[in-house]
């Protein structure tokens, strides 16, 4: 049978309406009710869109960068709800500032030092959000010394009343602060600098108001660091607040970089286009998108924390990727001869099944992040499904309606009829080539070639943070030198991990307690990872040793309770709660990797296993680094959970579309594998799976579905018309693919930028998801006609209704 032919410059067949709404008969009717609805009342449309976009831009101008700390752990998980039960008394091990004032000219026995170390002091006590009666410094009350004379136990605050900075006075301090027992935690071991340690609290219990973690950070800066910090005064600062309010500060930065998308976005467009009306039109309904997005978040309550904030990005870049089929499109069926209205018209026709489906199995990837129970990452998908939605009515509604009145210019006309003339098509016809079965076989091979080896390489994917400090910044960031200057200096490691020690009331300073609490700190300072530990049974024993003539053989636990009651009342309050139920064993981490914490987790539930009792219960965790092995342990378990949820459901609607398992196959495997080598991408480069990349892959797949969408209800429109595979694939890249390509090219390029951010999880974040566009981009456009071919051997033929030719399609000028 022979191939249809048709002669050089003659516009390719172009179908009236999208096959897909033939078969579809419930869509086909929601479509023309919507097209004669939209294109039959454009300007009270248009003056709706005008009303509520006024109303959303208000509301988007209130919106405030937020943060919290409760969102970021998972709240229902047995290691939180052990937290949440003495969350009062193990406050100060989780949401901490710590402040290091260092002398840069002498050590901490220096009057002018101990007046600064006493102002920074005073000024944190009064910022809002400090949890006051537990904040500690050398200048507070809750921070005393002990000791055994003669005439019994003596205590007291290491500052003492009367302090005149006199050289006595200061042998007093040294004195004291040897005494105390807090060199290490309050005191470096080099005694050149000295710490505050403000414990926060999310809610301020005088305004019931949400700690606003950016003022918090501003004032810490400001009146902390900005005042104090001088030529012999080095302020240093860490703790959850920081890293937020470091983010935060970032926002700015980020601002530049979405400055920046947009610029090469329209240059992109304009270049592939030479249109400026439906680049302006684009640009225009995508940012309104944005605008929409933004206020729809504020009236709901919600904000942009540090880990969403990229997400209008992403609403941005998804609808450019949507509308770029708009613009080629559009030219298209003016080159076809219709006119702007009806040009306008067919678009939207054409579009709406593909679009419609493509921007569900969008929102689907953003959705299927709610099954993880943390409420940071349950928002950001809240966030992004927003984003989804306010697309599909500002690209699949208001900007056919827009460019019905805007049109197509003139060049844009003669700029795709050149682009469709045979002696431009070299790289269609050698990419076509992939629906020959010697091509498809050897795309094939290559792809699983490229899975296998992606599987091996994924295989070292680790679950949480892989590097200390705050993986969320550049390593050389002041955060993390801050970070590393406390690891360098303190026994006692920001990363604490802390085991809950339940008993029955007032036993929690008995000998059956005291050993079985000995023997955990025995095995678990044998873990590797753990630098240190403590717990009640520490200044116990030190103390039972100074009443009995400070004889070293008496520092130990004892089976005598008098002994042990008379101990635990000099015993500082933290050690334990009030009515003597709960104590806390504090291990200090060399950092907060993901296999130390593993580690250590493990190590603790074999002792628990091994020694729980009716009378004593150890329980996991508290803690900074406990609460984040909890949020590793959901992000291991949901991870699998989301990946067959967001695979499954896309298959689902893409089946539902195309109503074929074949094809379904062809458009999902590209994208399973893009995942995988992501995944192995990762892996190789230190990246671990945790809040700030765990939506990678889901942001990835849902974006990434719709090449594949677009190409093939083009491709099929074509073999509908009876070309062979080939003829019908070559056709497809003409238009649809090229269109394919663009977007890949343009999402890349848009977050490529954030490799260089400052913030090191946008840097990640902008690597992978550039992977994923191009990498999806190339997959649809080489395995898709490779799969077809192989899976559907019936369609390499041109059909019977190939043999007569079509009417010609009248051409313009």
């Amino acid at each position: 049978m022979k191939k249809q032919q048709r002669t050089p410059g003659q516009a390719s067949p172009r179908p009236a309406r999208d096959v897909d709404l033939d078969h579809h008969e419930k869509v086909r009717s929601v479509e023309a009710v919507a097209e004669r609805w939209l294109f039959g009342h454009r300007i009270p449309v248009l003056i709706a869109f005008l009303l509520v976009s006024v109303f959303l831009a208000f509301h988007a101008a209130q919106l405030r960068p937020m943060a919290s700390f409760e969102k970021m752990i998972p709240a229902r998980h047995p290691y939180i709800a052990n937290y949440l039960a003495y969350e009062s008394q193990l406050r100060p091990l989780n949401n901490l500032v710590r402040i290091a004032v260092e002398n840069t000219k002498g050590d901490i026995y220096d009057p002018a030092f101990l007046e600064t170390l006493k102002a920074v002091t005073d000024e944190v006590f009064y910022i809002s959000g400090v949890d006051r009666g537990n904040l500690q410094s050398l200048w507070t009350s809750n921070v005393r010394w002990t000791e055994v004379t003669e005439d019994g136990m003596r205590s007291g605050s290491i500052i003492p009343q009367g302090f005149d900075g006199s050289a006595e006075s200061l042998v007093e301090v040294r004195r004291n602060v040897v005494r105390s027992n807090r060199i290490g935690s309050l005191v470096a071991s080099d005694h050149k600098s000295a710490a505050v340690l403000a414990p926060l609290l999310e809610v301020d219990p005088q305004t019931g108001e949400t700690l606003d973690y950016a003022q918090l950070a501003r004032r810490l800066e400001t009146l902390v660091r900005d005042r104090h910090q001088s030529d012999g005064i080095h302020i240093h600062i860490t703790g959850f607040a920081k890293i937020v309010g470091d983010l935060i500060d970032g926002i700015v930065a980020i601002a530049a970089f979405f400055a920046l998308t947009v610029a090469l976005t329209a240059a992109l467009l304009y270049w592939y286009s030479r249109c400026w009306r439906g680049t302006l039109s684009t640009l225009f309904c995508c940012g309104l998108a944005v605008v929409w997005q933004l206020g729809i978040l504020d009236l709901l309550g919600l904000g942009l924390d540090p880990y969403s904030v990229l997400v209008p990005f992403l609403t941005f870049a998804i609808g450019v990727s949507h509308a770029v089929q708009n613009i080629n499109t559009m030219a298209a069926e003016r080159v076809a001869g219709r006119s702007v209205f009806d040009a306008a018209r067919a678009t939207f026709r054409l579009l709406f099944v593909p679009g419609t489906i493509a921007l569900v199995c969008d929102a689907v990837g953003f959705s299927t992040l709610m099954v993880i129970d943390i409420g940071v990452i349950r928002e950001l998908a809240m966030n992004a499904s927003i984003g989804v939605a306010v697309i599909v009515v500002t690209k699949m509604f208001l900007l056919p309606v827009i460019m019905s009145y805007a049109g197509t210019s003139p060049n844009a006309l003669a700029h795709h009829r050149r682009r469709m003339l045979p002696e431009n098509q070299t790289l269609s016809r050698v990419l076509a080539r992939f629906a020959e079965p010697r091509w498809a076989a050897g795309a094939v091979a290559c792809a699983l070639a490229l899975l296998g080896a992606a599987y091996v390489g994924s295989r070292d994917l680790k679950i949480g943070d892989l590097d200390p400090g705050a993986p969320e910044l550049r390593a050389d960031s002041r955060y993390n030198r801050d970070v590393q200057f406390f690891l360098s200096h303190y026994a006692t490691s920001p990363d604490v991990f802390a085991v809950i020690v339940r008993t029955p009331p007032g036993e929690c300073g008995s000998y059956p307690v005291a050993a079985k609490v000995d023997q955990l700190q025995w095995r678990l300072e044998a873990v590797e990872g753990v630098e240190s530990s403590s717990s009640l049974f520490g200044p116990m024993k030190r103390i039972i040793a100074g009443t009995n003539g400070g004889d070293l053989r008496w520092a130990t636990i004892t089976r005598n309770r008098y002994i042990s009651n008379a101990a635990h009342k000099y015993v500082p309050p933290e050690f334990s709660n009030g009515d003597c139920s709960m104590l806390p064993v504090l291990l200090f981490l060399a950092d907060h990797k993901a296999e130390t914490l593993a580690r250590v987790v493990a190590a603790v539930e074999a002792f628990a296993a091994e020694n729980n009792s009716d009378g004593v219960d150890f329980l996991l965790a508290a803690g900074n680094a406990g609460i984040e092995a909890a949020t590793n342990t959901v992000i291991s378990q949901a991870e699998k959970l989301m990946l067959a949820l967001v695979y499954g459901i896309v298959a689902l609607l893409v089946l539902w579309e195309f109503k074929s398992w074949r094809v379904t196959l062809a458009i999902m495997l590209p994208l399973f594998i893009t995942s995988m080598l992501c995944e192995a991408i990762m892996a190789q480069l230190g990246i671990g799976v945790k809040v700030a990349t765990l939506p990678v892959v889901a942001l990835g797949v849902g974006i990434g579905v719709d090449y594949g969408i677009y190409i093939y209800n083009r491709l099929e429109q074509y073999l509908e018309q009876g070309l062979s595979l080939r003829d019908a694939y070559q056709e497809t890249l003409k238009t649809t693919g090229s269109a394919v390509a663009l977007t890949g090219v343009t999402l890349a390029l848009g977050v490529a930028t954030w490799t260089v951010s400052t913030i090191k999880f946008q840097a990640d974040m902008g690597l992978l998801l550039t992977f994923m566009f191009l990498w999806n981009m190339i997959g649809a456009i080489v395995m898709i006609p490779a799969l077809i071919s192989l899976l559907m051997p019936h369609l390499r033929q041109p059909s019977a209704a190939a043999a007569s030719p079509g009417p010609r399609i009248p051409q313009i000028g």
